[in-house]
Protein backbone atom coordinates (compact mmCIF):
# COMPACT_ATOMS: atom_id res chain seq x y z
CA UNK A 1 0.00 0.00 0.00
CA UNK A 2 0.90 3.40 -0.80
CA UNK A 3 1.91 5.96 2.02
CA UNK A 4 1.34 8.72 -0.47
CA UNK A 5 -0.71 10.38 -2.64
CA UNK A 6 0.80 9.88 -5.99
CA UNK A 7 -0.79 12.73 -7.98
CA UNK A 8 0.08 13.48 -11.73
CA UNK A 9 -2.57 17.06 -12.46
CA UNK A 10 -2.77 16.27 -16.01
CA UNK A 11 -5.51 18.81 -16.61
CA UNK A 12 -3.29 21.66 -15.69
CA UNK A 13 -1.63 21.47 -19.19
CA UNK A 14 -4.86 22.62 -20.99
CA UNK A 15 -4.77 26.11 -21.01
CA UNK A 16 -5.51 28.37 -18.17
CA UNK A 17 -8.90 29.03 -19.38
CA UNK A 18 -10.35 25.79 -17.67
CA UNK A 19 -8.82 25.93 -14.29
CA UNK A 20 -8.00 28.79 -11.51
CA UNK A 21 -5.18 27.76 -8.68
CA UNK A 22 -6.78 27.87 -5.68
CA UNK A 23 -6.15 26.58 -1.71
CA UNK A 24 -8.75 25.73 0.59
CA UNK A 25 -9.31 28.25 2.91
CA UNK A 26 -7.87 28.08 6.42
CA UNK A 27 -10.34 26.49 8.91
CA UNK A 28 -10.57 27.01 12.72
CA UNK A 29 -10.60 23.16 13.29
CA UNK A 30 -10.65 20.22 10.61
CA UNK A 31 -11.75 17.28 12.39
CA UNK A 32 -12.46 13.90 10.56
CA UNK A 33 -16.09 11.90 11.23
CA UNK A 34 -16.05 9.53 8.08
CA UNK A 35 -13.64 7.79 6.12
CA UNK A 36 -13.97 5.26 3.39
CA UNK A 37 -12.37 1.81 4.17
CA UNK A 38 -13.11 0.56 0.67
CA UNK A 39 -12.52 3.16 -1.17
CA UNK A 40 -9.09 4.29 0.60
CA UNK A 41 -7.93 0.06 -0.59
CA UNK A 42 -9.49 1.18 -3.99
CA UNK A 43 -6.90 4.13 -4.23
CA UNK A 44 -3.90 1.73 -2.60
CA UNK A 45 -3.47 4.26 0.29
CA UNK A 46 -2.66 3.02 3.87
CA UNK A 47 -5.52 2.87 5.76
CA UNK A 48 -3.56 3.21 8.99
CA UNK A 49 -1.95 6.16 7.54
CA UNK A 50 -5.05 8.09 6.13
CA UNK A 51 -5.87 10.57 8.70
CA UNK A 52 -2.65 12.24 8.22
CA UNK A 53 -1.95 12.06 4.74
CA UNK A 54 -5.47 13.76 4.43
CA UNK A 55 -4.87 16.42 7.08
CA UNK A 56 -1.49 17.33 5.80
CA UNK A 57 -2.49 17.27 2.42
CA UNK A 58 -5.47 19.75 3.29
CA UNK A 59 -3.26 21.81 5.25
CA UNK A 60 -0.10 21.69 2.75
CA UNK A 61 -0.62 25.48 0.82
CA UNK A 62 2.56 24.65 -1.40
CA UNK A 63 0.47 21.71 -3.01
CA UNK A 64 -1.05 22.45 -6.74
CA UNK A 65 -4.69 22.81 -5.86
CA UNK A 66 -6.99 24.15 -8.67
CA UNK A 67 -11.03 24.58 -9.32
CA UNK A 68 -12.49 24.19 -12.66
CA UNK A 69 -13.93 26.03 -15.35
CA UNK A 70 -17.04 25.58 -17.07
CA UNK A 71 -20.31 27.35 -17.94
CA UNK A 72 -23.52 25.81 -18.34
CA UNK A 73 -27.53 25.29 -19.30
CA UNK A 74 -29.06 25.82 -15.67
CA UNK A 75 -32.56 25.23 -16.16
CA UNK A 76 -32.57 25.67 -19.91
CA UNK A 77 -30.77 29.18 -19.38
CA UNK A 78 -27.16 29.21 -20.14
CA UNK A 79 -24.33 31.22 -18.08
CA UNK A 80 -21.10 31.37 -17.04
CA UNK A 81 -19.71 28.75 -14.06
CA UNK A 82 -17.08 27.13 -12.19
CA UNK A 83 -16.62 25.05 -9.08
CA UNK A 84 -17.62 27.63 -6.45
CA UNK A 85 -16.90 25.87 -3.73
CA UNK A 86 -14.88 22.78 -4.65
CA UNK A 87 -10.88 22.82 -5.15
CA UNK A 88 -8.90 19.62 -6.83
CA UNK A 89 -6.02 18.51 -5.11
CA UNK A 90 -4.97 16.31 -7.57
CA UNK A 91 -5.12 13.09 -9.74
CA UNK A 92 -4.00 10.07 -7.89
CA UNK A 93 -3.02 7.31 -10.03
CA UNK A 94 -3.34 3.72 -8.01
CA UNK A 95 -1.13 0.73 -8.24
CA UNK A 96 -3.31 -0.29 -11.43
CA UNK A 97 -3.02 2.75 -13.19
CA UNK A 98 -6.11 3.99 -12.77
CA UNK A 99 -6.54 8.16 -12.29
CA UNK A 100 -8.94 9.54 -9.83
CA UNK A 101 -9.65 12.91 -9.07
CA UNK A 102 -9.25 13.79 -5.49
CA UNK A 103 -11.83 16.96 -4.27
CA UNK A 104 -12.45 18.59 -1.39
CA UNK A 105 -16.62 20.01 -2.25
CA UNK A 106 -17.26 22.94 0.61
CA UNK A 107 -13.44 24.14 0.86
CA UNK A 108 -14.09 27.59 0.36
CA UNK A 109 -13.92 30.60 -1.87
CA UNK A 110 -12.95 30.18 -5.39
CA UNK A 111 -12.99 32.73 -8.38
CA UNK A 112 -16.05 30.73 -9.64
CA UNK A 113 -17.65 31.52 -6.03
CA UNK A 114 -19.67 34.72 -7.06
CA UNK A 115 -21.90 35.87 -4.43
CA UNK A 116 -21.17 32.55 -1.86
CA UNK A 117 -19.39 31.75 0.79
CA UNK A 118 -18.10 28.09 -0.90
CA UNK A 119 -18.30 26.00 2.09
CA UNK A 120 -21.12 23.67 2.52
CA UNK A 121 -23.05 22.48 5.60
CA UNK A 122 -21.93 19.15 7.34
CA UNK A 123 -25.49 17.89 7.10
CA UNK A 124 -25.55 18.31 3.29
CA UNK A 125 -21.95 16.84 2.65
CA UNK A 126 -23.51 13.39 5.00
CA UNK A 127 -26.73 13.38 2.51
CA UNK A 128 -24.14 12.74 -0.78
CA UNK A 129 -21.91 10.64 1.23
CA UNK A 130 -24.81 8.37 2.12
CA UNK A 131 -26.51 8.60 -1.67
CA UNK A 132 -22.93 8.50 -3.53
CA UNK A 133 -22.22 5.30 -1.45
CA UNK A 134 -25.73 3.88 -2.18
CA UNK A 135 -25.86 4.62 -5.60
CA UNK A 136 -21.98 2.74 -6.05
CA UNK A 137 -23.36 -0.12 -3.88
CA UNK A 138 -26.35 -0.50 -6.41
CA UNK A 139 -24.00 -0.94 -9.36
CA UNK A 140 -24.59 2.66 -10.36
CA UNK A 141 -21.83 4.27 -11.54
CA UNK A 142 -20.92 7.54 -9.44
CA UNK A 143 -18.59 9.89 -7.94
CA UNK A 144 -17.87 8.46 -4.83
CA UNK A 145 -17.20 9.86 -1.19
CA UNK A 146 -13.92 9.26 0.33
CA UNK A 147 -14.22 11.17 3.99
CA UNK A 148 -15.90 13.83 5.55
CA UNK A 149 -15.00 16.03 7.63
CA UNK A 150 -16.30 18.62 10.30
CA UNK A 151 -15.13 22.26 9.54
CA UNK A 152 -15.32 23.71 13.44
CA UNK A 153 -17.02 26.64 11.83
CA UNK A 154 -20.85 27.40 11.95
CA UNK A 155 -22.44 28.90 8.68
CA UNK A 156 -25.13 30.30 7.85
CA UNK A 157 -27.86 28.95 5.53
CA UNK A 158 -31.77 28.76 6.80
CA UNK A 159 -29.96 28.63 10.35
CA UNK A 160 -26.37 28.53 11.51
CA UNK A 161 -25.43 24.74 11.16
CA UNK A 162 -22.24 23.03 11.32
CA UNK A 163 -19.58 23.29 8.17
CA UNK A 164 -18.39 20.09 6.23
CA UNK A 165 -16.13 19.38 3.66
CA UNK A 166 -16.30 16.36 1.33
CA UNK A 167 -13.74 14.61 0.26
CA UNK A 168 -15.28 13.59 -3.33
CA UNK A 169 -13.32 11.17 -5.36
CA UNK A 170 -13.82 10.26 -9.44
CA UNK A 171 -12.49 9.29 -12.49
CA UNK A 172 -13.13 12.83 -14.10
CA UNK A 173 -15.30 16.15 -13.37
CA UNK A 174 -14.85 17.00 -16.83
CA UNK A 175 -18.68 17.98 -17.74
CA UNK A 176 -20.62 18.97 -20.57
CA UNK A 177 -20.38 22.50 -19.59
CA UNK A 178 -16.51 22.65 -20.28
CA UNK A 179 -17.17 21.90 -23.52
CA UNK A 180 -19.57 24.76 -23.50
CA UNK A 181 -16.91 26.85 -21.99
CA UNK A 182 -14.31 25.66 -24.38
CA UNK A 183 -16.43 26.58 -27.34
CA UNK A 184 -16.88 30.15 -26.22
CA UNK A 185 -13.45 30.97 -26.48
CA UNK A 186 -11.54 33.01 -29.14
CA UNK A 187 -8.60 30.42 -29.52
CA UNK A 188 -10.40 27.56 -31.69
CA UNK A 189 -7.64 25.81 -30.74
CA UNK A 190 -9.06 25.69 -27.35
CA UNK A 191 -12.13 22.78 -28.10
CA UNK A 192 -9.64 20.77 -30.12
CA UNK A 193 -7.40 20.60 -27.41
CA UNK A 194 -10.23 19.92 -24.60
CA UNK A 195 -11.49 17.10 -26.92
CA UNK A 196 -8.06 15.15 -27.28
CA UNK A 197 -7.33 15.61 -23.50
CA UNK A 198 -10.81 13.66 -22.80
CA UNK A 199 -10.59 11.15 -25.88
CA UNK A 200 -6.63 9.89 -24.27
CA UNK A 201 -8.21 10.65 -21.06
CA UNK A 202 -11.51 7.97 -21.20
CA UNK A 203 -11.00 6.49 -24.50
CA UNK A 204 -7.15 6.33 -25.08
CA UNK A 205 -7.80 3.44 -27.89
CA UNK A 206 -10.03 6.25 -30.38
CA UNK A 207 -7.17 8.32 -30.72
CA UNK A 208 -5.61 7.24 -33.99
CA UNK A 209 -9.02 6.26 -35.21
CA UNK A 210 -10.73 8.06 -38.54
CA UNK A 211 -13.74 9.75 -37.37
CA UNK A 212 -12.57 9.35 -33.45
CA UNK A 213 -14.76 12.57 -32.56
CA UNK A 214 -17.80 10.83 -33.87
CA UNK A 215 -17.17 7.70 -32.48
CA UNK A 216 -15.97 9.34 -29.01
CA UNK A 217 -19.39 11.33 -29.02
CA UNK A 218 -20.87 8.13 -29.47
CA UNK A 219 -19.31 6.07 -26.39
CA UNK A 220 -20.30 9.32 -24.22
CA UNK A 221 -24.04 9.15 -25.24
CA UNK A 222 -23.81 5.22 -24.98
CA UNK A 223 -22.55 6.13 -21.15
CA UNK A 224 -25.09 8.79 -20.74
CA UNK A 225 -27.72 6.72 -22.19
CA UNK A 226 -26.70 3.29 -19.53
CA UNK A 227 -26.92 5.43 -16.49
CA UNK A 228 -30.07 7.23 -16.92
CA UNK A 229 -31.42 3.86 -17.42
CA UNK A 230 -29.84 2.71 -14.06
CA UNK A 231 -31.50 5.53 -12.57
CA UNK A 232 -34.90 5.24 -14.00
CA UNK A 233 -34.70 1.61 -12.97
CA UNK A 234 -33.98 2.11 -8.67
CA UNK A 235 -36.16 4.93 -9.14
CA UNK A 236 -33.67 7.86 -8.55
CA UNK A 237 -34.15 11.49 -9.40
CA UNK A 238 -31.26 13.43 -9.73
CA UNK A 239 -33.22 17.44 -9.32
CA UNK A 240 -30.94 19.11 -11.24
CA UNK A 241 -29.74 18.22 -14.65
CA UNK A 242 -28.34 21.13 -15.58
CA UNK A 243 -25.30 20.60 -18.18
CA UNK A 244 -22.68 21.64 -15.93
CA UNK A 245 -23.83 18.56 -13.80
CA UNK A 246 -23.01 16.22 -16.27
CA UNK A 247 -19.90 14.19 -16.23
CA UNK A 248 -18.48 12.98 -19.30
CA UNK A 249 -16.84 10.18 -17.35
CA UNK A 250 -20.55 8.72 -17.52
CA UNK A 251 -20.80 8.68 -13.62
CA UNK A 252 -23.66 10.66 -11.51
CA UNK A 253 -22.20 13.88 -10.08
CA UNK A 254 -23.56 16.66 -7.75
CA UNK A 255 -26.04 15.09 -5.46
CA UNK A 256 -27.87 18.05 -4.60
CA UNK A 257 -31.76 18.43 -4.03
CA UNK A 258 -31.52 14.67 -5.27
CA UNK A 259 -34.37 11.43 -3.79
CA UNK A 260 -35.57 8.04 -4.81
CA UNK A 261 -39.11 8.08 -5.03
CA UNK A 262 -41.63 6.54 -2.80
CA UNK A 263 -45.62 6.63 -4.65
CA UNK A 264 -44.29 6.05 -8.22
CA UNK A 265 -44.77 9.78 -9.70
CA UNK A 266 -43.42 9.94 -13.31
CA UNK A 267 -43.88 13.58 -13.44
CA UNK A 268 -42.09 13.43 -9.31
CA UNK A 269 -40.11 16.50 -8.68
CA UNK A 270 -38.03 17.06 -4.96
CA UNK A 271 -36.05 20.07 -5.42
CA UNK A 272 -37.24 23.19 -4.47
CA UNK A 273 -35.68 24.92 -7.65
CA UNK A 274 -37.61 22.80 -10.06
CA UNK A 275 -40.88 24.84 -10.28
CA UNK A 276 -41.74 23.82 -13.69
CA UNK A 277 -40.73 19.74 -13.30
CA UNK A 278 -38.00 20.48 -16.11
CA UNK A 279 -36.04 17.39 -14.14
CA UNK A 280 -39.01 15.37 -13.05
CA UNK A 281 -38.24 11.61 -12.55
CA UNK A 282 -39.86 10.74 -16.48
CA UNK A 283 -38.21 13.73 -18.18
CA UNK A 284 -34.48 12.48 -17.02
CA UNK A 285 -33.85 10.38 -20.38
CA UNK A 286 -35.18 13.39 -22.66
CA UNK A 287 -32.84 15.89 -20.91
CA UNK A 288 -29.93 14.00 -20.77
CA UNK A 289 -30.75 13.81 -24.68
CA UNK A 290 -31.09 17.64 -25.00
CA UNK A 291 -27.78 18.04 -22.57
CA UNK A 292 -25.86 15.85 -25.45
CA UNK A 293 -27.25 17.72 -28.22
CA UNK A 294 -25.59 20.42 -26.28
CA UNK A 295 -21.98 19.18 -25.81
CA UNK A 296 -22.35 18.21 -30.17
CA UNK A 297 -22.53 21.91 -30.75
CA UNK A 298 -19.28 22.82 -29.22
CA UNK A 299 -17.55 20.74 -31.36
CA UNK A 300 -19.89 20.23 -34.52
CA UNK A 301 -16.89 21.49 -36.84
CA UNK A 302 -14.52 19.26 -35.74
CA UNK A 303 -16.81 16.42 -36.87
CA UNK A 304 -17.14 17.05 -40.68
CA UNK A 305 -15.75 20.34 -42.46
CA UNK A 306 -19.69 20.48 -43.78
CA UNK A 307 -21.60 21.27 -41.48
CA UNK A 308 -24.97 19.83 -42.64
CA UNK A 309 -23.11 16.96 -42.76
CA UNK A 310 -21.30 16.95 -39.39
CA UNK A 311 -25.36 17.86 -38.41
CA UNK A 312 -26.51 14.60 -40.20
CA UNK A 313 -23.68 12.51 -38.31
CA UNK A 314 -24.57 13.94 -34.86
CA UNK A 315 -28.59 13.44 -35.62
CA UNK A 316 -28.11 9.88 -36.55
CA UNK A 317 -26.10 9.34 -32.65
CA UNK A 318 -28.60 10.83 -30.96
CA UNK A 319 -31.70 9.36 -33.16
CA UNK A 320 -30.25 6.28 -32.11
CA UNK A 321 -29.99 7.16 -28.15
CA UNK A 322 -33.99 7.53 -28.73
CA UNK A 323 -34.25 3.76 -29.88
CA UNK A 324 -31.89 2.17 -28.09
CA UNK A 325 -32.77 4.11 -24.70
CA UNK A 326 -36.15 2.66 -25.24
CA UNK A 327 -35.54 -0.85 -25.90
CA UNK A 328 -33.24 -0.80 -23.27
CA UNK A 329 -35.98 0.38 -21.00
CA UNK A 330 -38.03 -2.19 -21.97
CA UNK A 331 -35.77 -5.19 -21.46
CA UNK A 332 -34.90 -3.49 -17.67
CA UNK A 333 -38.50 -3.14 -16.89
CA UNK A 334 -38.84 -6.92 -17.98
CA UNK A 335 -35.82 -8.00 -15.64
CA UNK A 336 -37.47 -6.37 -12.81
CA UNK A 337 -41.03 -8.27 -13.33
CA UNK A 338 -38.98 -11.67 -14.42
CA UNK A 339 -40.11 -11.82 -17.59
CA UNK A 340 -37.53 -12.93 -20.58
CA UNK A 341 -37.48 -13.27 -24.84
CA UNK A 342 -39.85 -10.82 -26.54
CA UNK A 343 -43.57 -10.88 -27.31
CA UNK A 344 -45.62 -8.37 -28.93
CA UNK A 345 -47.46 -7.20 -25.03
CA UNK A 346 -45.09 -6.91 -23.03
CA UNK A 347 -44.38 -3.21 -23.42
CA UNK A 348 -48.65 -3.05 -22.81
CA UNK A 349 -48.12 -5.12 -19.79
CA UNK A 350 -44.96 -2.70 -18.37
CA UNK A 351 -47.52 0.27 -18.87
CA UNK A 352 -50.79 -1.21 -17.32
CA UNK A 353 -47.72 -1.94 -14.51
CA UNK A 354 -46.95 1.34 -13.81
CA UNK A 355 -50.52 3.37 -14.57
CA UNK A 356 -51.65 1.22 -11.67
CA UNK A 357 -48.95 2.07 -9.54
CA UNK A 358 -49.40 5.94 -10.14
CA UNK A 359 -53.39 5.67 -9.61
CA UNK A 360 -52.99 3.28 -6.47
CA UNK A 361 -49.64 5.45 -5.06
CA UNK A 362 -48.05 2.01 -4.62
CA UNK A 363 -44.38 2.19 -3.68
CA UNK A 364 -41.94 2.45 -6.20
CA UNK A 365 -39.62 0.05 -4.95
CA UNK A 366 -41.44 -2.24 -2.33
CA UNK A 367 -44.11 -3.24 -5.60
CA UNK A 368 -41.07 -4.72 -7.23
CA UNK A 369 -40.18 -6.67 -4.34
CA UNK A 370 -43.61 -7.81 -3.73
CA UNK A 371 -43.85 -9.22 -7.74
CA UNK A 372 -40.53 -10.72 -7.22
CA UNK A 373 -41.67 -12.68 -3.81
CA UNK A 374 -45.08 -13.84 -5.41
CA UNK A 375 -46.97 -11.37 -3.25
CA UNK A 376 -48.31 -8.80 -5.30
CA UNK A 377 -51.64 -10.03 -4.72
CA UNK A 378 -52.31 -8.60 -1.42
CA UNK A 379 -53.79 -5.45 -3.12
CA UNK A 380 -56.89 -6.98 -4.20
CA UNK A 381 -56.92 -3.92 -7.47
CA UNK A 382 -53.51 -5.96 -8.54
CA UNK A 383 -55.46 -9.25 -8.87
CA UNK A 384 -56.16 -8.94 -12.94
CA UNK A 385 -52.61 -7.68 -13.96
CA UNK A 386 -51.24 -10.15 -11.75
CA UNK A 387 -53.00 -13.02 -13.91
CA UNK A 388 -51.89 -11.26 -16.88
CA UNK A 389 -48.42 -11.82 -15.94
CA UNK A 390 -48.28 -15.32 -14.31
CA UNK A 391 -49.79 -15.84 -18.21
CA UNK A 392 -47.07 -13.89 -20.26
CA UNK A 393 -44.67 -15.81 -17.76
CA UNK A 394 -45.82 -19.11 -19.17
CA UNK A 395 -43.93 -17.59 -22.20
CA UNK A 396 -40.62 -18.04 -20.75
CA UNK A 397 -37.48 -19.83 -22.10
CA UNK A 398 -36.77 -20.15 -18.90
CA UNK A 399 -37.28 -18.93 -15.01
CA UNK A 400 -36.07 -15.57 -15.06
CA UNK A 401 -34.82 -14.31 -11.23
CA UNK A 402 -33.79 -10.84 -11.35
CA UNK A 403 -30.38 -10.71 -9.58
CA UNK A 404 -29.60 -7.14 -9.71
CA UNK A 405 -32.58 -5.55 -10.58
CA UNK A 406 -34.95 -4.60 -7.39
CA UNK A 407 -33.12 -3.49 -4.56
CA UNK A 408 -34.44 -3.73 -0.96
CA UNK A 409 -33.24 -1.26 0.21
CA UNK A 410 -32.75 2.35 -1.14
CA UNK A 411 -31.82 5.49 0.80
CA UNK A 412 -35.19 6.48 1.44
CA UNK A 413 -36.00 10.24 2.25
CA UNK A 414 -37.51 9.88 5.53
CA UNK A 415 -34.90 8.17 7.05
CA UNK A 416 -31.97 9.93 5.45
CA UNK A 417 -33.69 13.48 6.83
CA UNK A 418 -33.59 11.07 10.61
CA UNK A 419 -30.15 9.97 10.38
CA UNK A 420 -29.05 13.33 9.23
CA UNK A 421 -30.84 15.09 12.07
CA UNK A 422 -29.56 12.78 14.76
CA UNK A 423 -26.14 13.25 13.71
CA UNK A 424 -26.14 17.26 14.12
CA UNK A 425 -26.51 16.66 17.60
CA UNK A 426 -23.61 14.36 17.29
CA UNK A 427 -25.39 10.92 17.54
CA UNK A 428 -23.67 8.61 14.41
CA UNK A 429 -25.20 5.23 15.36
CA UNK A 430 -27.64 5.17 12.94
CA UNK A 431 -26.03 7.06 10.48
CA UNK A 432 -23.54 4.42 10.60
CA UNK A 433 -26.29 1.04 10.84
CA UNK A 434 -27.76 2.77 7.44
CA UNK A 435 -24.50 3.30 5.98
CA UNK A 436 -23.89 -0.15 6.41
CA UNK A 437 -26.98 -2.02 5.07
CA UNK A 438 -26.87 -0.08 2.36
CA UNK A 439 -23.62 -1.90 1.47
CA UNK A 440 -26.42 -5.01 0.46
CA UNK A 441 -28.81 -3.23 -1.18
CA UNK A 442 -29.95 -6.83 -3.16
CA UNK A 443 -29.76 -8.98 0.25
CA UNK A 444 -32.90 -10.54 1.23
CA UNK A 445 -32.07 -9.97 5.16
CA UNK A 446 -32.83 -6.07 5.54
CA UNK A 447 -34.76 -5.23 8.58
CA UNK A 448 -38.36 -3.64 7.35
CA UNK A 449 -37.54 -0.24 9.54
CA UNK A 450 -35.44 0.76 6.12
CA UNK A 451 -37.90 -0.98 4.10
CA UNK A 452 -41.02 0.90 4.97
CA UNK A 453 -42.60 3.30 3.27
CA UNK A 454 -43.31 6.74 5.01
CA UNK A 455 -45.97 7.55 6.86
CA UNK A 456 -47.52 11.11 5.71
CA UNK A 457 -45.79 12.89 8.54
CA UNK A 458 -42.55 11.28 7.25
CA UNK A 459 -43.24 11.80 3.76
CA UNK A 460 -40.12 14.74 2.33
CA UNK A 461 -41.72 16.87 -0.77
CA UNK A 462 -38.45 19.47 -0.73
CA UNK A 463 -35.28 18.96 -1.02
CA UNK A 464 -32.21 21.75 -1.00
CA UNK A 465 -28.62 21.46 -2.20
CA UNK A 466 -27.16 22.78 0.58
CA UNK A 467 -25.62 26.17 -0.61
Amino acid sequence: MQTNWNFENSYLKLPDIFYSKTKVENFPKLELLFKNEDLINTLNINYKNFDNLLLDTINNKQINSFSQAYAGHQFGHFTILGDGRATLLGEHINSNKERFDIQLKGSGRTPYSRNGDGKGTLKSMLREYIVSEAMHNLNIKTTRSLAILNTGQKIRRETFEDGGVLVRVAKSHIRVGTFQLASLSKKQSDIKELLEYTINRFYPELLNEDDKYLKFFDKITSDQMNLILDWQRVGFVHGVMNTDNMSLSGETIDYGPCAFLDEYNPNKVFSSIDKNGRYAFNNQPKIALWNLARLAETFLHLVDSKEEIAIKKIEYILKKYETEYNDKWLEMMKDKIGINDNHEKDNELIKELLDLMQIFKLDYTNTFILIENNTLQKFDFMLDWISKLNQRKELNKKIKKPKYSNPKIVPRNHIVEKVLNESANGNFKNLNKFISLLKNPYESSIPDEYMREPTNEEKVYQTFCGT
